[in-house]
Order: structure tokens, then C-alpha cells, then sequence
């Protein structure tokens, strides 16, 4: 459980916010041709001067009070989607042979390749069309639909196992034990599965200790080429709440998933990550894995702002792995045969994610895990496509086209 290791940081004002969103530009492209320049770093991107930065035709921005967004049309277009809307209107769905999602009126739910992701802006209907934020596609739909093209994807040699609680940080309990020992089980548990796979791995703990969560990031921030990942067990009020759910650390300027009000005190103007691309893309990458192998509610693809996300450096998720306050939870995750399956849908998913950032490889999606299970093969194609279609417009982007966000959004 990690409520309680939730620190908030003061909001800034509606100033801040409204000059942020006054340097706003649509999202830059760059061909990635041989001859091209090199991508400038975040750093770069993030001291760009306003003449500088060139608009592009293949987007249109539309301006929703400070924010910039994208009709579901615009989108469709770029990556090639075909489009469904409900008889209602409310609900579209943007399809191909390789990708599906899935958008709702007012909603910051949104499902991609099977899969539930908070958005961190709801989607907004306007003049008849439905607009996602441009930090949500830059954030959050880009790096899965497109997860060759992020940038500066060194080799993962190095797996940071941390294992949450410990000591008289016992995390959340249930009648079957406590969370600090099922994490540190997990734990252990993936690393010789990780190891049979040729990664070096690190464990933050080793045993029953308190780890102060400054010293957990440090030990992270102190290896090469790696990532990080933090276990644990979830708990919560409501007796019925289940299942699995993933973190990476909130962009600059939205609010973190937990922020139901969207006022502008919730949207936290504090740092971001420069590898937001591949932390959030390891979420996905692991996620996938987990629904797909150790089947639970899907609770979704989240971002919060927690100790250890924030203050890791290197690619960072937080895996919660079922709610001990859940009857059906707690004692599947005091079963250690269901842990040890739970370990491997992990270490699949991280191989999962070496793959794609390092041999450019589609990313395993949830349906491919259920069809290799059932029918031992892997597919490549994600979805049918919906039974009644709109004509989507031909595509003009280049498959290799960079989207970037907002540079005041930067870190």
C-alpha cells in the first residue's frame, strides 16, 4: 500500500499555468532520414525559442481554455485508423490491424490495445468531435503506438528489484500476512528469473529492513543502463476493490491519476521525467504481461507522483499487485505458487521490454499473451476491426514522424 507514501507538493498558481500554456506549439516532426539532424536532447527541446519552433501541417491544434488539443480525427489520420463512432455519439473507437483505441466523452478512461489507461485530461466534445489533450498523446498514446520511435534508448543491462515496506513498515495487511514480506517474496523470486534471462539485478533489499525511500532512488540513480521497479500490495476502504494496477511518474503540468478535481491547483507544475517515454512504456510493456498471464480486474495504466518515481532518474514503474483488503486477492497473494506466477509475468514483461526498445520489436499485447496461451501461437494482429467504419482519411505522416510535447511541458 502507498497512500500512505504519498507526499503532495504545492500547487503553482493559475499564472504559471497560463504562461505555460501561452508558449504552447503544436507537436514538432522530424523525418527520421539518414541525412537528418540529430534529435536536440530534452534539455534542447525544452529551451527552444518560440521562432524556432515550426508548426506542422499534419496537426491541428485546437485551444481549450490553457490547453492544447487534437480531434480523435486528427489522430485517426496520422497513424492510419479507421473510425467508429456509437450511435450515441459519445464513445469512439480508432482501429487498425495493429492497434485499437478507445475514447469517451468526459472520460479520462480510455482503453488502448485491450488495455484501461487514465488520460490525464478527460476527453472534451466540441462542435460535434471529440479532442484528447496534446499531453496525452505525446505521453501516453504515442509510446504505445509507436514505441520505435523513442529516443536516446540505451542497452538494458541492469534490473533495480525493489521491494516495497520492510521492517516496521509492515505496508498493507490482510488476514493471511503482510504486504512488506509478499513483496520482498516476489522479489526474490524475480531475480533468477531475470538472471536466466541475462540481466544483472539488484535487489534493494535483501531482507526484513526499513528502507528510507530517498536511499531506495539512490541506489537506483547510482547503476547504468537500467530500470527500475518497485512491488507491492494494494489496500483500500472499499472491500471490493481488486485487481492490478501500474504507475510511472505523473507529466509536468497534468494532475496524477488520483486527482479526481481538475482545477488548476491539482495540475502540479514540479519536475517530470526526461524518460518518461521509456518509463511509461515499460508500464505498458509489464502490464500487458501481467493481465495476460495472471488474469485479474484491470484497474489500469496510472501516474502518480510517489517518492520513488519521482526521485529515480533511470526508467521507473510501481507494480501493485492485488488488494490484500479483497478477500479473493488477499488469498490468491498469500498463495506462493500464484506469486511465483506473478514473478514470471513480470520478468516477461521487462524481457518484453528490452525487445522493443533495443531490436525495435512490436510490443506483446494482452490478446497476444491469451492466443499464445490458448492456441500456442502469437499473434500479430490486436483486433478485428469494428463491423461498421468510417472512411479514414489516407495518412500523411511518415510511419517514422517524431511527435514531440509541448516544450513547456518538458521537464
Amino acid at each position: 500500500m502507498i497512500a500512505q507514501r504519498i507526499r503532495r507538493f504545492s500547487a503553482i498558481g493559475a499564472i504559471l499555468i497560463s504562461a505555460a500554456g501561452s508558449t504552447a506549439f503544436p507537436p514538432s516532426t522530424q523525418a527520421n532520414a539518414s541525412n537528418a539532424k540529430p534529435s536536440p536532447s530534452p534539455v534542447e527541446k525544452a529551451n527552444l525559442k518560440t521562432e524556432e519552433a515550426k508548426p506542422n501541417s499534419d496537426w491541428q491544434i485546437v485551444k481549450v481554455g490553457v490547453r492544447d488539443y487534437l480531434s480523435v480525427d486528427n489522430i485517426a489520420k496520422f497513424y492510419g485508423l479507421l473510425t467508429n463512432v456509437e450511435a450515441s455519439g459519445k464513445t469512439t473507437v480508432l482501429s487498425n490491424a495493429r492497434n485499437q483505441l478507445q475514447f469517451t466523452s468526459d472520460s479520462r478512461e480510455a482503453i488502448i490495445n485491450g488495455v484501461r489507461n487514465w488520460l490525464c485530461f478527460p476527453i472534451v466534445a466540441q462542435d460535434g468531435k471529440l479532442l484528447v489533450s496534446r499531453i496525452d498523446l505525446a505521453k501516453t498514446i504515442e509510446p504505445q503506438l509507436r514505441p520505435h520511435m523513442i529516443q536516446h534508448t540505451d542497452k538494458l543491462q541492469t534490473v533495480i528489484v525493489d521491494a516495497g515496506h520492510g521492517g516496521f513498515d509492515k505496508g498493507a495487511s490482510s488476514n493471511e500476512g503482510l504486504e512488506k514480506n509478499y513483496a520482498l517474496d516476489v522479489s526474490r523470486r524475480l531475480r533468477p528469473l531475470l538472471q536466466a534471462r541475462g540481466f544483472k539485478v539488484i535487489l534493494t533489499r535483501e531482507n526484513d529492513v526499513f528502507l528510507p525511500l530517498e536511499m531506495r532512488a539512490r541506489i537506483a540513480n547510482q547503476t547504468h543502463d537500467s530500470i527500475f521497479v518497485s512491488i507491492h500490495f494494494n489496500s483500500a476502504a472499499k472491500p471490493d476493490a481488486n485487481g492490478f494496477e501500474v504507475f510511472s511518474l505523473t507529466p509536468r503540468g497534468a494532475p496524477s491519476t488520483a486527482d479526481d478535481a481538475l482545477a488548476l491547483s491539482f495540475v502540479n507544475m514540479q519536475e517530470g521525467s526526461p524518460v518518461d517515454a521509456q518509463s511509461f512504456l515499460l508500464s505498458a510493456c509489464v502490464y500487458h504481461s501481467m493481465l495476460g498471464h495472471v488474469s485479474r480486474f484491470d484497474r489500469g495504466i496510472k501516474r502518480a507522483r510517489f517518492a520513488v518515481l519521482r526521485k529515480t532518474k533511470i526508467p521507473a514503474i510501481l507494480v501493485e499487485g492485488g488488494f490484500l483488503s479483497q478477500a479473493d486477492d488477499s488469498k490468491l497473494v498469500a498463495s506462493p505458487d500464484w506469486r511465483g506466477k506473478l514473478a514470471e509475468a513480470i520478468a516477461i514483461g521487462i524481457e518484453n521490454y528490452r525487445n522493443a526498445t533495443e531490436r525495435k520489436q512490436r510490443p506483446m499485447l494482452v490478446a497476444d499473451y491469451h492466443a499464445q496461451s490458448a492456441m500456442g501461437i502469437t499473434i500479430e494482429d490486436l483486433a478485428q476491426p469494428p463491423t461498421r467504419l468510417e472512411t479514414a482519411p489516407v495518412p500523411t505522416a511518415s510511419p517514422d514522424v517524431e511527435i514531440e510535447a509541448n516544450p513547456s511541458h518538458e521537464p
